[in-house]
């Protein structure tokens, strides 16, 4: 193939000699399966990693208890026989260390790690226009040029931590779950506290609480959360799954949200009470997302289906916490279960029950200030070893932001995306040429590897076009990207979750400095078939919402 590097222009000059015809931001489990597809076509392409090993979410969230909430089997990669043949998941729910060595395996056996450059941080990246290639700048100051840029830098990859007074003052250890330190961390004896309730939280407080000889919970919000019911996975049971890999990759295709469990279409009115609450007991005392997406439908549409459903789960917390008090607490009076991403934990409710373990509702007794040796509330000051930051994370748009990516006319990614994203299909930005996300805003709410998978795929695909025509220069036509945006937006008035304070909607984000209660439209919320069904037809159609030059 002739690389797109040393093609003519449009215009009759020789296209700018550059560095490398590709580079993929991001060495997780998207820039893993890039990297993988592009070398098989004799791409000139690199990994810029910013880490110092691969893996991305998995390399860096080590904190305590980090696990899958995807059956493991259902997150891995699908496209690799052999691969599917020669793993064996020890656990349903893989936990973090099992998780990074199995994207290492990966990176090994395909032999992809001399396509890989860690401790590679881009600091900014601009678009040539004059030679259609993109500039990125290192920290450290080299400068690395490409005809095309792939972003794989993962949904969350850039925390938030809260705003409170006095943060740099705090004389012990303080850090974001995803900053946990490298190095061993021994929490025995310790007086830790944990700000912040949602999913990495409800991950981390049940492990820490076991061994801390304090802990104390600082609540801003409370969240909903099911039982992850995790197990490990017999050679029987993983010789069954491999047997049965094709049906399971398919029952993620045809799912809304990627996985098996697809929903009740009974009909929530369609069965009596009693009948709903065996459902729900099934669901509860089952394997992971069951109880979120093997529902009756109506919980994610209907407000009343929605009330019963979510009277049902806080009757089953109240059974789990002791002290009914906290257990009035931990429940949310703000949003029903399951119109935000649901939590699944391991004994967390139980957790409050140990004498060891306090929670503080902030919304009481707010936070003032953190101290020298502790947290003030208006309460008071309690006295702490290490404090933890388990305020989430500045999703999907938070990595773009921080790389400072300059387009067309020296427009700012970060500047167009100031009240939320706009893309096309969430692969592509008008006005920002030969730069293609595979992972970024906009794309199907769902298992991530199965979104993913087909993301790449389509990336890949639209290169090898891209090549055969000599093309050097590639955009999304603004109208479409306009009725993309706009179909998104209709998603969301489709669902409960459209109207929730979650990630999904950039609640948190206001955190990075974004407009406080504007619904940031950050997902596509029409599922996952209808998702893959439309960035399909785009291929198929010959790319007619793209401009080639």
């Amino acid at each position: 193939m002739t690389d797109v590097a040393t093609t003519p222009t449009g215009t009759g000059g020789a296209a700018a000699a550059v560095d490398h015809e590709v580079v993929v931001i991001g060495a997780g489990v998207a820039g893993i399966y890039e990297i993988k597809r592009l070398i098989d076509l004799g791409v000139d392409a690199v990994v810029l990693e910013a880490n110092s090993g691969l893996g991305g979410t998995w390399y860096k969230n080590r904190y305590p208890g980090a696990r899958f909430d995807s059956e493991s089997y259902t997150y891995g990669y699908s496209w690799s026989r052999e691969l599917l043949d020669e793993w064996h998941w020890t656990e349903r729910f893989s936990p973090q260390p099992e998780t990074l060595k199995y994207l290492e395996f990966v990176a090994d056996k395909f032999s992809l790690r001399e396509h890989i450059r860690f401790d590679c941080f881009i600091e900014a990246m601009t678009f040539d226009e004059d030679g259609s290639f993109w500039r990125l700048r290192l920290r450290g100051g080299e400068e690395v040029t490409a005809r095309f840029v792939l972003t794989a830098m993962g949904v969350l990859s850039v925390p938030t931590y809260p705003r409170i007074e006095g943060m740099d003052s705090f004389e012990g250890p303080s850090f974001h779950p995803f900053d946990w330190p490298a190095e061993p961390l021994d929490l025995t004896g310790k007086r830790v506290a944990v700000v912040g309730t949602g999913a990495t939280a409800i991950q981390l407080i049940p492990e820490v609480a076991k061994v801390a000889s304090e802990l104390v919970v600082y609540q801003r919000r409370a969240n909903w959360a099911a039982p992850l019911n995790n197990g490990l996975i017999s050679e029987e049971e993983m010789a069954d799954i491999r047997r049965r890999y094709d049906e399971i990759f398919e029952n993620c295709r045809r799912t809304a949200a990627g996985f098996e469990h697809d929903a009740d279409r009974r009909g929530f009115y369609n069965v009596s009470a009693e009948e709903r609450r065996e459902l729900w007991d099934r669901l509860y005392d089952g394997p992971g997302f069951g109880i979120w997406l093997q529902n009756f439908l109506e919980i994610f549409l209907d407000e009343q289906a929605n009330a019963e459903f979510s009277e049902y789960i806080a009757d089953r917390i109240r059974q789990r916490v002791n002290d009914p008090v906290v257990a009035e607490k931990l429940i949310p009076t703000d949003h029903g279960f399951g119109i935000q991403r649901v939590p699944l934990e391991t004994g967390y409710f139980e957790t409050y029950n140990r004498d060891n373990v306090t929670l503080v509702d902030a919304s009481e007794t707010p936070i003032e200030r953190v101290t020298p040796t502790g947290i003030r509330t208006t309460e008071g000051e309690r006295e702490f070893d290490v404090i933890v930051y388990a305020t989430g994370f500045d999703a999907f748009t938070g990595a773009f932001d921080r790389l400072d990516i300059t387009g067309v006319g020296g427009q700012k990614l970060r500047d167009k995306w100031a009240d939320g994203p706009k893309t096309f299909l969430g692969l592509m930005v008008a006005g920002f040429p030969n730069l293609i996300m595979l992972a970024g805003p906009q794309i199907a709410a769902t298992n991530f590897p199965r979104a993913i998978e087909p993301a790449v795929d389509w990336a890949t695909d639209l290169l090898t076009h891209i090549r055969a025509h000599g093309y050097h220069r590639v955009e999304a036509d603004a109208d479409a990207e306009q009725a993309w945006h706009e179909q998104v937006a209709r998603s969301y008035s489709m669902v409960l979750s459209g109207r929730a304070q979650s990630w999904i909607t950039g609640y948190n984000s206001n955190l990075s400095g974004h407009e406080y209660g504007k619904t940031r439209y950050n997902v596509y919320q029409g599922g996952a078939p209808r998702y893959l069904g439309r960035i399909g037809k785009e291929a198929t159609e010959g790319y007619p919402g793209v401009h080639f030059a």
